[in-house]
């Protein structure tokens, strides 16, 4: 078990071969061995997808930009499948610090706002809250940031 109150602050990125998959209406918008994962304390893992591994054809560039003290700023990205469209589904760094380079381009996905997500063969939990896209499964426990009271955390 991994304990998110033992990942770091400032964040960790490591790469990771486990199976990263998101779905949309049934289709495989993201499949890749090739993830990164961004670890930063009280949050669950984020995995950040190679653009190589995504249908680029679904993402739909969007207004939305954040940004994050350590990664720079974000640019979000609805998903279209089928007529259907997920808004501000995936975000990446364009642009991000040295210190976070190997994410530049690379894709996260919320989990809750896709219909499915996996790491390996196992269906992802939701992280509370509408700001957070940590993807929770059994081998991490918390208590999380994300969810009602957590913001000061």
């Amino acid at each position: 078990m991994e304990s998110v109150w033992e990942y770091p602050r400032p964040p960790r990125v490591e790469a990771s071969t486990r199976r990263i998959r998101v779905l949309v209406g049934g289709v495989t918008v993201a499949d890749t061995t090739r993830a990164v994962r961004v670890l930063e304390t009280s949050h669950p893992p984020v995995y950040y997808v190679p653009p190589e591994d995504v249908r680029g054809e679904v993402l739909r560039p969007t207004r939305r930009k954040t940004f994050c003290e350590f990664k720079g700023r974000a640019s979000y990205y609805d998903l279209e499948v089928g007529g259907r469209v997920v808004r501000d589904a995936a975000w990446c760094y364009p642009e991000p610090p040295a210190a976070f380079e190997v994410l530049r381009d690379r894709l996260a996905f919320y989990p809750g706002r896709v219909d499915e997500a996996y790491v390996d063969e196992e269906r992802v939990a939701v992280q509370e809250g509408d700001f957070y896209g940590g993807w929770i499964t059994a081998d991490i426990e918390g208590p999380f940031k994300g969810g009602p009271g957590t913001q000061g955390w």
